[in-house]
């Protein structure tokens, strides 16, 4: 059996990272897997690039992204896919033969709506966010007109029934009425977005966690990890981090600056500081009442892995996440996570097992769980060896490789009947 993912990216972003970590472990699981993606950052031979016209020249102007992005600009505040670029994608697929093609993130210029009706192979479809089924917003904030058929849309200010959504929403409905696909969530939360959703309330949608290489995420001496990133030895520190955590509000940036305003008032004020990756220090600082250690892009996951466990409590304060890697990944790591009991997270984090699960975006209560996580030394190591066993138990990427080669098996099986 042959697979083949088809991502827009290998490793930038969560969504790419997740899918090369599948990829990679469905091979040392002994099976064929390959990537195709439209942009390549590793290495790796097994990763396949999309043939483009002038490919050099497109890359340099990112063409293929700013026409896709084009019917949108300056109407949403948000990222938003109109899957409309035509592209060279269904031909090359065709002379790989795969046996099971599996879509990833597929936005911004890499595949169009009509393009999954043209493959002739079963279709595995993981969602990493609710672009797949909306009428083109990633995330849908507070609407829910995705249940419906778009139209309208609060991301586009448009008041118009029949908008950008709306054409995007009709093209999903008339060119995958009849698609052979599975759709696969990392969590329950999204699961149950898309099973809501017009787009595929017929359509089968199973859950499977993303997975992890847990040889790297693992505890590491926490000391022997702040002398390698340079941070203080005597302070408690809280880590917080993201692609660009401090910009997308998302991510919920805004949300813990208000929680650490509350915190600073306490007795605590003076034994935190704040430690962000994802993001180089700003020009103009913002004073959130603790010093903050500013990491940077960290591009690989050793240096992730020892972010994590340099700290004693990791917050992601997420509006909404699909997943929130950051979350397992920091289990992994052996440091208690404290999140917002809400989407996917809930998944991730146990409360008060593993982390602490605070009132949906609530900064009182993300207060309250930093607290709880750091002021008692032997819950704290409670917690950590907890979080280290749901990575080991939920999170473990060969449980993730065998899940996907169970449902390929399945899938190729009906076929050939």
């Amino acid at each position: 059996m042959e697979v083949l993912h088809l991502s827009s990216s290998d490793l930038t972003g969560g969504a790419a990272r997740a899918t090369y970590r599948l990829h990679r472990g469905l091979r040392q699981a002994g099976y064929r897997s390959q990537m195709l993606v439209q942009a390549k950052s590793s290495h790796d031979p097994s990763v396949l690039v999309e043939k483009k016209f002038l490919r050099k020249f497109n890359e340099k102007l990112l063409i293929s992204e700013r026409l896709d992005d084009l019917p949108a600009r300056s109407r949403s505040h948000s990222r938003f896919s109109p899957q409309w670029v035509p592209n060279r994608v269904v031909s090359q697929v065709a002379q790989l033969k795969p046996s099971v093609i599996h879509l990833h993130w597929i936005f911004k210029g890499f595949l169009n709506i009509e393009n999954l009706a043209q493959f002739r192979q079963p279709l595995v479809w993981t969602l990493h966010d609710m672009a797949g089924f909306t009428g083109g917003c990633h995330y849908a904030e507070q609407c829910d007109r995705y249940t419906k058929s778009c139209g309208a849309c609060p991301q586009l200010q448009s008041s118009q029934e029949q908008d950008l959504s709306r054409w995007v929403w009709n093209r999903k409905a008339k060119a995958w009425r009849d698609l052979d696909l599975v759709v696969v969530t990392p969590s329950r939360w999204l699961a149950d977005c898309a099973s809501q959703s017009s787009v595929f309330r017929q359509t089968p949608v199973r859950v499977i966690p993303n997975g992890l290489d847990l040889q790297i995420y693992k505890p590491f001496d926490r000391p022997a990890a702040r002398d390698r990133l340079n941070l203080p030895q005597d302070k408690l520190l809280v880590l917080f981090g993201a692609l660009d955590p401090t910009s997308d509000t998302r991510k919920g940036w805004h949300l813990l600056q208000s929680a650490l305003q509350k915190l600073r008032t306490t007795e605590w004020k003076d034994r935190i500081e704040l430690v962000i990756f994802g993001a180089s220090q700003p020009e103009k600082t913002v004073d959130v009442g603790f010093k903050v250690h500013y990491l940077g892009h960290l591009n690989d996951d050793v240096s992730l892995a020892i972010a994590y466990a340099a700290a004693e409590v990791m917050v992601v304060p997420s509006v909404q996440e699909a997943f929130g890697q950051t979350a397992s990944e920091s289990l992994a790591c052996g440091t208690p996570v404290v999140a917002f009991d809400a989407t996917g997270l809930k998944d991730i984090v146990d409360h008060q097992v593993n982390g602490f699960l605070a009132a949906a975006y609530q900064p009182e209560s993300l207060v309250q769980g930093i607290i709880w996580v750091l002021e008692d030394l032997e819950r704290h190591q409670f917690l950590s060896e907890n979080a280290r066993k749901k990575a080991e138990i939920s999170f473990c990427l060969n449980l993730q490789a065998q899940q996907h080669i169970a449902l390929y098996s399945e899938l190729v099986e009906k076929t050939v009947s």
